[in-house]
């Protein structure tokens, strides 16, 4: 049987904790550790001490108090505190021990003579029968038995359970969390969790990150993703309760890990995921892009994602960032577009005072703000050549130089960029850089745009329903399949978000009713539908163009309903009216 080890702490008095020791050493059977803490650390006992225990029968020379910071790092079957100071300042110990109070009324150390001696008094008087019946009512035992049957409990639970105070310091860990994260206990008791986890696990949802009380809450759920000691990425749902005490007052969180990985893979093979990191889709192109995300999130490489216009392109870059270790620091999204020609210089890597006219006081870039995190800039085709200059020496060597500054700067900034241009053929027409484009486009990232991704606009359309829901605390309208039939149709110029202003603008338009074909936006007007709507004139189809449409489409018939301009359904069932083209 493992050795039990048993911690007599008092942050008033030493002594006091060194008496108690005294009298378990005498007590204790063998293979039982004791130890004191107290206020004065590494503190020998005074020759009068030793004099006045041992005659009580108790030998307390080659005791020392360590200091109570010491001691917390350690791990104990059974913790007794001594004094009313030390229970309500209570530092909460490894693998959460039990604990006993028996509160003295120790004088402080440093008190007179008089307080001194009826501290002893004390200590005689009470303490003695009370440790030893520690051991002789087999106490120490009992204490150590409901430890290790709550440890079972927690071990033999699939998920794995941890707990951490208001400080993020661990103090319990179980097995299962050991499995998960491939870190024993010993690698984390004590230790600061975003210190464990580097980035943290929870990031923006962290309670214990700022300074300040704790806002009150009953739990949190939320999903996570980290990588292992061995370097496995793990996704994991995360719950986090509150540790409150007989007040109220939240002194640390537990948290249980599930892990998810294997679920989430085999639903992102089967296309049974709709949704990732608040990007919604389950088309083919879009579960490649979600694992392309995944991907490239753990390495610090430039990525440039492509795609048109409403495409959602900042919420890409925005994923890998949550995705990503850098994900507790900042996220710093710039419109290259939206930002003056005379000032985007500043804007990105700030400027000292007097730098130019209006330059009344120094002020951080972009890059600045963003350190440690990442950097997203949008349109990034809208660069001036001299400003493509100066990114590219960050890029090369992460430096920078303010406007008007003399000291160069080095920030630790992932970069994201996207554009709804063809860099490519910015750079053939000299009108971007060559060796700025190479660097950016590290890893390419192409979003497809909606016409490419119908399958995509009912769970879309949904998804903005429950938003609207949510914003307006009362219920939307539904909308009818003639309605969503003819949204299928539609080619969507301005993809998603086009799709969303639909979404608002067919709202209102109903009124509160089921919205209907009528009620969405006039670009919608002329769309043939499997339900027989016709609202103006539509593209007809004949056998000629179908075959060649085909033809040029190598049989793939979603590619040659595209060259038509013409949804799937539509071609389907014209080949289901004309059998001798399918053949």
């Amino acid at each position: 049987m493992r050795d039990k080890k048993i911690l007599f702490i008092c942050s008033e008095n030493s002594d006091l904790s060194l008496m108690a020791a005294g009298f378990a050493k005498m007590a204790a059977p063998s293979g039982t550790h004791v130890m004191a803490a107290g206020p004065s650390p590494e503190k020998a006992p005074s020759s009068q001490l030793i004099e006045i225990m041992k005659a009580s029968g108790a030998e307390i020379k080659g005791l020392n108090v360590f200091s109570i910071t010491d001691v917390t790092d350690k791990t104990f079957d059974l913790v007794i505190t001594l004094c009313k100071k030390t229970w309500d300042n209570f530092p909460y110990f490894k693998g959460l021990p039990p604990v006993l109070h028996w509160d003295l009324n120790a004088p402080e150390t440093g008190a007179g003579e008089k307080d001194w001696k009826t501290c002893l008094t004390c200590g005689i008087e009470t303490l003695r029968p009370r440790v030893q019946s520690l051991f002789s009512y087999g106490y120490l035992n009992a204490f150590k038995e409901v430890k290790s049957n709550t440890d079972n409990i927690l071990n033999s639970l699939s998920e794995g359970i941890f707990a951490h105070d208001l400080n993020r310091r661990i103090f319990y860990f179980s097995t299962k969390a050991s499995q998960l994260t491939g870190l024993s206990p010993e690698d984390v008791m004590g230790k600061d969790c975003h210190e464990i986890f580097q980035g943290g696990l929870c990031s923006d949802n962290c309670a214990f990150c700022g300074t300040g009380t704790i806002d009150p809450f009953e739990v949190k759920n939320y999903p996570i993703s980290f990588s292992d000691k061995k370097g496995k990425r793990k996704e994991c749902d995360l719950s986090v309760v509150p540790l409150k005490d007989e007040d109220g007052k939240i002194y640390g969180v537990a948290a249980s890990l599930k892990d998810n990985s294997e679920l989430n893979l085999l639903k992102l093979r089967n296309r049974e995921i709709q949704s990732f990191r608040g990007i919604i889709g389950n088309d083919p192109q879009m579960i490649d892009v979600f694992q392309q995300i995944k991907d490239v999130a753990d390495y610090n490489f430039p990525v440039h994602i492509s795609g048109e216009t409403g495409t959602g392109k900042e919420l890409v870059a925005a994923a890998i960032h949550n995705e990503s270790l850098r994900r507790n620091k900042p996220f710093v999204p710039v419109n290259c577009g939206a930002l003056p020609e005379s000032l985007i210089e500043s804007e990105l890597f700030g400027h000292v005072k007097g730098a130019f006219s209006g330059a009344v006081k120094d002020k951080k870039g972009r890059f600045e703000l963003a350190e440690g995190g990442t950097i997203f800039l949008d349109e990034i085709g809208e660069l001036s050549k001299d400003m493509q200059v100066k990114l590219l020496r960050f890029l090369q060597e992460s430096t920078f130089d303010k406007v008007g500054g003399e000291k160069t700067i080095s920030a630790d900034v992932r970069v994201i960029s996207a554009t709804n241009r063809n860099l490519k053929k910015e750079v053939q027409n000299k009108t971007f850089r060559e060796d700025v484009y190479y660097r950016l486009n590290v890893i390419p990232v192409v979003l497809p745009p909606l016409r490419d991704k119908k399958n995509d606009i009912p769970i879309l359309v949904a998804h903005f329903l429950s938003r609207i829901t949510l914003i307006n605390h009362g219920k939307v309208p539904e909308f009818s399949q003639e309605a969503l039939a003819v949204m299928m149709q539609y080619h969507f110029p301005g993809n998603v978000r086009e799709l969303e202003n639909a979404v608002q603008y067919a709202i209102v338009r109903s009124r509160g009713k089921t919205i209907m074909p009528e009620h969405l936006p006039m670009e919608f007007s002329g769309i043939n539908t499997d339900y027989g709507i016709k609202r103006g004139p539509s593209k007809k189809l004949d056998p000629q163009s179908v075959t060649e449409a085909i033809s040029k489409a190598g049989g793939n018939k979603s590619k040659a309903a595209r060259l038509l301009g013409v949804g799937r359904a539509t071609l389907y069932r014209f080949l289901d009216e004309n059998p001798e083209l399918s053949s």
